[in-house]
């Protein structure tokens, strides 16, 4: 099949655009470059022979999007393109309502005169908002604490009713934990342009030289060290998740599904930081932060439903994840000179 991703040059794109090429499908990348760099193309070909079609433009561009349905014949979308930064989230909530919002609904609109309606669509654990419970599973209430998590709450509910309105679209919605972690080859992993909104390439930047100090946001929740809890998941696994839920919805009876992709396990942020410098040999100096607007104390999933229905299960833990990331950061830094 050919794939179009949207955001396909971004961190979690270019590893799913490695799986797939490796899976032997095609692949488009359409990309503003906002927080990417459209010479990954260069990596992703090192690592598997064959380079993503890339083509620049913005989601919230209908004619662009219409041009690339145009231009090749597309069999099904995983849209990545999406602002993804909870802190920046509360500081710019236009730019995310537009984006997130408006650039999907412009995508759907594009997909549907195209004739295309196979959509995995990147979600998030945000949508469930304060936990009730926890680990969560896929029937947890949904609610949002900051306005990154309410565009994406709002996006699925806009495939919900798309779906109902008609049966024919294949859907499938993937709640992210936390990313974390690089491929293997060093070659992609995380690298965001200007200062780092996540955590792990924080570390790593800190780790490298590249930046001063972490900062700790939040040291007095209620969780047993006092840093908020979080299900990384490495970034190989959760690509591996996308070609799963590909395959599914190739063949399920629902026009819509909605699937976990975490461990289920949870780690503090001085667990990842701890386990970080323990496999890497390195020192991370931080300190104490107040805590964000939005943030949550604790937050892992119940990955049951992806591994009954997708047969699909994280393999990597976070030494994986903190090791990979770090041989990432190194070859960064000697590029970047």
């Amino acid at each position: 099949m050919t794939i179009l991703l949207t955001g396909g040059a971004g961190y979690i794109g270019s590893h799913a655009a490695v799986a797939l090429i490796e899976a032997g499908h095609a692949v488009v990348c359409f990309d503003n470059h906002c927080n990417s760099k459209p010479d990954v193309a260069v990596q992703v070909e090192q690592i598997t022979g064959n380079a993503p079609i890339m083509v620049t433009g913005d989601i919230r561009n209908r004619a662009a999007l219409d041009q690339v349905f145009a231009d090749h014949a597309i069999d099904a979308v995983i849209h990545f393109a999406g602002l993804k930064a909870v802190g920046e989230s509360v500081a710019l909530p236009l730019e995310y309502y537009e984006n997130n919002v408006w650039g999907t609904a412009c995508l759907l609109q594009a997909m549907k005169a195209a004739g295309v309606r196979k959509l995995v669509f990147s979600s998030s654990a945000t949508v469930y908002g304060a936990p009730q419970y926890l680990p969560l599973d896929e029937t947890h209430p949904r609610s949002a604490t900051n306005p990154y998590g309410r565009t994406k709450l709002i996006v699925e509910h806009m495939l919900e009713d798309l779906a109902a309105s008609d049966p024919d679209w294949r859907i499938a919605v993937l709640r992210y934990f936390n990313p974390v972690g690089a491929h293997a080859s060093g070659l992609i992993g995380e690298d965001p342009n200007g200062i780092p909104n996540n955590l792990m390439p924080y570390v790593t930047r800190v780790a490298s030289g590249r930046l001063d100090q972490l900062s700790v946001f939040g040291n007095d929740y209620d969780t047993p060290d006092g840093t908020g809890v979080r299900d990384y998941i490495h970034v190989v696994d959760l690509a591996a998740g996308h070609l799963a839920a590909l395959d599914r919805i190739g063949r399920e009876s629902r026009a819509l599904s909605v699937w976990n992709l975490g461990t289920g396990n949870g780690h503090s942020v001085l667990d990842l930081v701890r386990t970080f410098e323990a496999v890497n040999g390195l020192a991370v100096p931080y300190r104490f932060a107040p805590r964000r607007a939005g943030d949550v104390a604790a937050c892992y999933a119940s990955p049951d439903l992806a591994r009954e229905e997708l047969g699909w299960e994280a393999q990597r833990d976070l030494a994986q994840m903190v090791g990979s990331a770090w041989s990432f950061e190194k070859l960064a830094t000697t590029r970047n000179r």
